[in-house]
């Protein structure tokens, strides 16, 4: 029992932290919301234009600001207190909710409306993505020992509303439209609103406050590019980014065209991701502390190339859903075991705009992908488009060893 009991107590540790953990339930109840959304204005696009770009497109105006202003926005993260910067960004989502809600209930909702509704969804993530990301610490205490749990845990949250939100967005999709979908969102905002202005916080150490703005950027750049383990680690993020997410853009066209499961079945694809998703994110809690992490993180993306291309293979929506949960779970264990291992080599002082770089890595590389597979799918239809992202996941993996063989021998 007293073994078990140990076991528990280590999977939670973070919790212990009262700042990280209304954190945690204030952004249980954000982020389903947030994927509520999600599902509803790919629905929305594909039933508006039919095209397989302007998937792509909504997809690319969304991360097109991370990609051109996430290591702008590192500096501000190490420049200002980053409750402040999370409680801006958090209002901002809430309110371009509400303007996506009223549009979409009034009838007159267009495509143009929704890039731009997209591009300033955008420019709040460049901004909040590295924050949250950052800011983890300071909710630990700056205890190391819980980062890899807390990192875990946060990836936990974040695909169990994966997997709560998609559902109940495609359900009520089908059952009351898309605009319910979008309002509800934006009253989930105050859940995360409220729980950080409960924080008791010490004052934050600005040390890049005192430096020139394109100081503080040269300096974190010059860091990332003189640590070549770093450097790899958010080159292959960027790469799988690219391929591998931007491949997911096509699934509201598989499960209308292909699969004909309508918006249900495509809540499913995304929810079954969410599943796998969760798998990977709890395997981390309970043994991520006794893996070798370099060598999970490589055999975590061996399997993204072959899942991949058997969704584009795939004809039965059980199948399909299968491959969903594999790729959830690949990609959630990659994605935090980087995260982890960028945050536990970077000293903290520099750490927003290193965060920055990888979600510059993550999130702007992704729209560029998800804009030429949209595009080559309209060409040469989604599977087709799938199955040669997946071929190119799966050379990714000689790169990963030839490239970066130090990044396979982190612990």
């Amino acid at each position: 029992m007293t073994s078990v009991a140990s076991t528990w107590g280590r999977a939670f540790s973070a919790l212990r932290h009262r700042n990280f953990r209304l954190f945690f339930f204030g952004q249980l109840v954000s982020l389903i919301g947030s994927w509520m959304q999600s599902t509803a204005l790919q629905w929305l696009v594909y039933n508006l234009t039919g095209s397989q770009t302007s998937l792509g497109l909504v997809t690319f105006a969304n991360f097109l600001p991370v990609l051109l202003f996430s290591l702008f926005m590192g500096v501000l993260i190490d420049r200002f207190p980053r409750r402040r910067l999370l409680l801006f960004t958090q209002t901002w989502f809430m309110v371009l909710a509400v303007v996506l809600a009223v549009l979409t209930w009034a009838g007159v909702i267009q495509f143009w409306h929704i890039l731009v509704l997209s591009l300033l969804l955008g420019l709040g993530n460049a901004l909040d993505m590295p924050g949250r990301q950052a800011f983890v610490v300071e909710m630990v205490d700056d205890d190391k020992d819980d980062l890899l749990n807390a990192i875990s845990l946060n990836s936990t949250l974040f695909n169990l509303a994966r997997i709560i939100g998609p559902g109940i967005g495609g359900m009520v999709v089908a059952a009351l439209g898309e605009a319910p979908a979008f309002a509800i969102n934006a009253i989930t905002f105050l859940a995360i609103i409220v729980s950080l202005l409960l924080m008791r916080l010490p004052p934050p150490v600005l040390e890049a406050r005192a430096e020139n703005p394109l100081g503080n950027l040269k300096q974190g750049l010059g860091y990332l590019l003189g640590e070549r383990t770093i450097l790899g680690l958010v080159t292959m993020v960027a790469l799988f980014s690219m391929a591998g997410f931007g491949a997911l853009t096509l699934l509201p066209v598989f499960a209308k065209d292909i699969l004909h499961t309508g918006a249900t079945g495509f809540g499913n694809l995304m929810a079954a991701q969410g599943v796998g998703a969760l798998a990977g994110a709890l395997s981390l809690i309970f043994l991520g502390e006794r893996w070798h992490k370099g060598r999970a993180l490589l055999a975590s993306r061996v399997f993204i190339g072959p899942a991949l291309m058997g969704l584009a293979l795939s004809r039965n929506p059980l199948l399909s859903m299968a491959l969903m949960v594999v790729l959830g779970y690949t990609f959630t264990t990659q994605l935090v075991l980087t995260n982890t291992l960028i945050q536990m080599l970077v000293p903290d002082a520099l750490r927003g705009r290193v965060m920055s770089a990888y979600t510059w890595a993550l999130g702007g590389f992704y729209p560029v992908g998800a804009l030429a597979i949209g595009a080559l799918g309209d060409h040469i239809g989604a599977p087709a488009a799938a199955f040669l992202a997946g071929a190119v996941c799966a050379g990714l993996i000689a790169l990963n060893m030839v490239a970066f063989p130090r990044m396979q021998r982190l612990r």
